[in-house]
């Protein structure tokens, strides 16, 4: 391993330096537990909000119309549809961890457990959103 120090000085061993990012190559594990990280804190964004609504809400038919009025926007509905996502995919990838925390899973079998994991909260998100459009249109 290349190191810190070139030159022993004071009698001290050189430290060997880390690898860094560049020395990996990603795989779903890897990936999975950033997006765990990042829908954290898309979560708690949203439930900002969620926050922002409630208190329109609170606030009286006017905010709450100004509310809606946001939420049913085309932009929206895309920040909805993103904060739903990232509600069921870190959910599913905590999931993932309390499996992995009674010590199944962990050999071969956890990149396929990773992607079902991508695959479950794609799949829910669509549903979820497929039957509120069609209940919005009855």
């Amino acid at each position: 391993m290349a190191s810190a120090d070139t030159e022993v000085s004071g009698g001290r061993r050189p430290r060997p330096l880390s690898p860094h990012l560049s020395i990996y190559r990603p795989i779903v594990t890897m990936v999975m537990s950033i997006m765990h990280r990042v829908t954290g804190m898309m979560n708690v964004a949203g439930l900002l909000l969620v926050l922002f609504y409630l208190l329109a809400l609170a606030a009286g038919p006017e905010a709450f119309a100004t509310a809606n009025g946001i939420y049913g926007s085309w932009l929206g509905r895309i920040v909805l549809v993103a904060f739903t996502w990232s509600l069921i995919h870190h959910a599913v990838g905590g999931i993932r961890h309390f499996i992995w925390d009674t010590g199944h899973m962990l050999g071969e079998e956890r990149y396929a457990l990773s992607w079902m994991t991508v695959t479950i909260s794609i799949l829910v998100t669509t549903v979820l959103w497929a039957l509120i459009v069609v209940l919005e249109a009855v």
